[in-house]
């Protein structure tokens, strides 16, 4: 009895490994795309005959009228020769004795034209943070604004901005640049 168990303890792997590789169905390489088969070109359409030509009609007067000319721009601030720039001394906002006299000129010219407005710009030098240069500058711009009013002019002519260390007139690295940088410059307009 030994020998047909053998045996068949023998065969059975062989005939296991057999079916398993015949009986597993192979993938094909390529699977075909199950798309609708293609429609045939449809029939052209007959060309259409051109219309015939017709006579143009007789073009009427425009009714409405024409519309008004959009007004000019506002005009912009400029630089004004009457009215000088002031400088300030490193980290302050005070109005010093030799601007104190420049001011008192730009109030007497500013009150003597009466249909300027003025724009103060409040420049700072580059050092120290761009956030602090803009409350410096906004600290000189009103300075200056408030030693115009207290000389006369309307405050409601009168508007300031700053532009901290954004615009410098100079950009060595030294005080002489620096002191440049400094300044509250005056602009005007129109009303």
């Amino acid at each position: 009895m030994n020998g047909p168990i053998r045996t068949v303890a023998t065969l059975l792997p062989i005939i296991s490994l057999t079916l398993l590789l015949a009986g597993c169905p192979k993938r094909p390489a390529m699977t075909a795309a199950t798309a609708p088969p293609p429609l045939p070109p449809a029939a052209a359409a007959p060309p259409t005959p051109a219309p015939a030509p017709v006579a143009p009609a007789p073009v009427a007067p425009p009714t409405a009228p024409a519309p008004a000319p959009t007004p000019a721009p506002p005009k912009e601030y400029r630089a004004n020769a009457a009215l000088k720039q002031i400088f300030f001394a490193f980290d302050k906002a005070d109005i010093r004795p030799d601007d104190a006299q420049t001011l008192t000129a730009s109030a007497a010219y500013l009150k003597a034209n009466p249909n300027q407005l003025i724009l103060i710009e409040g420049h700072c030098d580059e050092r120290g943070t761009s956030e602090y240069n803009l409350a410096l500058g906004e600290r000189r711009a009103k300075a200056a604004m408030t030693f115009l009013v207290s000389n006369g002019v309307e405050a409601s002519r009168i508007t300031t901005i700053s532009y901290g260390k954004e615009r410098p007139v100079c950009t060595e690295k030294n005080e002489a640049c620096w002191s440049k940088n400094r300044n509250d410059t005056f602009l005007t307009k129109d009303r």
